[in-house]
């Protein structure tokens, strides 16, 4: 990125100074802490099957979900061999300031009772989906932009991935406890259509940002391990626990390793290089994340996982070597990260799965768990074909909001 002049300095001070002084004071007139004997207050429409969730058992998820969101995602950017400590240092602010402004916006929808916002381990775990959705956003314009903008970004972003989310969640009864829609396919859509708006035809393509050096694939390493170890969390921590298995760890871990594999498949193929990067691994790795967000607490059987695991790891390779050259020439689209072969697409394939699932759903196959994953279909108030359209219909939804949003945004 090019050097800072006084007068963006004084910018970037001046705007993260007025932005915590403004959540100060709406944290000083809205915020106070959850009775702690009551898991919080819920919306009576939010599909929130994480309500009855105890502290004991939010606390750890909280931890996960957190150190996901700020370490990896944080490293996953820093290939970037121009950009990466920047990139770092740029993902900390992002998540300095999405948190707070995440716990406002959405606390005035699902957690504001008689005229505050009673904060818990359970808005911070929804304050950092949000954060995730903004980080993914981001990863389109890595390197194009400074951190003022970053920062308006990320005001407009929460604000839009929260009327997102309350549409899908609140009023349509959508079932996204792992948030392929409401965090992949929201988060990569609206990044990308900032990124079109930015568009600048001078700048270098992704692979010619990329470090061959040593330090950018250390960074990828770590970050990849952070994911192996910590999204499960992120995909079931807003998921019941009770007594019942941990689908969504269960089919969270057997897309990740067949997502995995999927890329030592294709990459040997498309690619001349004798070594395999890290960071395509990686990309592998986050597409299986991405695909089960929607359906990783649905019936989707052990070897359904790896089927789906295993086709969204064959997308990021596919993405970059065919589909990337067009977005970029055709569309105008420069997209510094991937987030379309990492996070959109296997996104929409996430949420075209849950919709399939939802439609299969019948109250033997589920049992008890059918209330817990869809309390409409449970309760009689709609059918699992109804329940599966719905499912369907948030997929236009989400993209309109993020390419609008995106659009204003930029």
């Amino acid at each position: 990125m090019p050097e800072h002049t006084t007068a963006s300095r004084l910018q970037l001070s001046g705007l993260c100074f007025l932005l915590q002084i403004l959540t100060i004071i709406l944290f000083a007139v809205f915020v106070r802490y959850s009775p702690e004997s009551s898991p919080g207050p819920c919306s009576q429409q939010l599909n929130c099957s994480w309500r009855n969730q105890d502290s004991g058992f939010q606390h750890p998820r909280f931890r996960d979900v957190h150190l996901q969101a700020l370490l990896g995602f944080g490293l996953l950017v820093a290939f970037l061999g121009r950009y990466g400590p920047g990139s770092v240092a740029i993902s900390i602010l992002v998540v300095a300031f999405a948190i707070q402004w995440a716990v406002l916006i959405q606390g005035f929808s699902y957690f504001f009772l008689n005229g505050k916002i009673y904060v818990g381990a359970q808005s911070m775990v929804r304050a950092d989906f949000c954060t995730a959705a903004i980080l993914i956003s981001t990863g389109a314009v890595l390197g194009r932009v400074n951190p003022v903008q970053m920062l308006l970004l990320t005001l407009l972003g929460v604000t839009l991935f929260t009327l997102n989310e309350y549409i899908l969640l609140s009023l349509m009864g959508v079932s996204d406890s792992g948030g392929s829609l409401t965090v992949h396919t929201f988060g990569a859509y609206f990044g990308l259509m900032v990124s079109r708006i930015l568009h600048q035809p001078h700048m270098d393509k992704r692979k010619e940002q990329q470090d061959t050096g040593h330090q950018p694939d250390v960074f990828a390493v770590v970050g990849t391990v952070y994911l192996w170890i910590f999204w499960p969390s992120f995909t079931s921590a807003t998921t019941v626990h009770d007594n019942a298995e941990p689908w969504a760890v269960l089919n969270t871990y057997f897309s990740l390793v067949a997502s995995t594999l999927a890329s030592f498949v294709l990459l040997p193929v498309l690619y001349e290089e004798s070594t395999l990067r890290m960071v395509q691994i990686q990309d592998a790795t986050l597409a299986g994340l991405a695909v089960m967000g929607m359906a990783g607490e649905m019936l989707v059987t052990p070897f359904g996982a790896l089927i789906v695991g295993f086709l969204a790891g064959l997308i990021p390779p596919l993405g970059f070597r065919f589909l990337m050259p067009v977005l970029c020439s055709r569309l105008k689209i420069q997209d510094t990260c991937g987030v379309h072969n990492v996070h959109g697409l296997p996104g929409i394939l996430g949420a075209l799965l849950g919709m399939l699932l939802t439609a299969l759903a019948t109250a033997d196959a589920y049992g008890g768990r059918l209330e817990l994953v869809f309390p409409l279909v449970a309760q009689g108030s709609r059918t699992a074909t109804d329940q599966a359209l719905c499912q369907l219909c948030a997929l236009p939804v989400t993209l309109l909001l993020a390419t609008l949003g995106g659009s204003l945004t930029g």
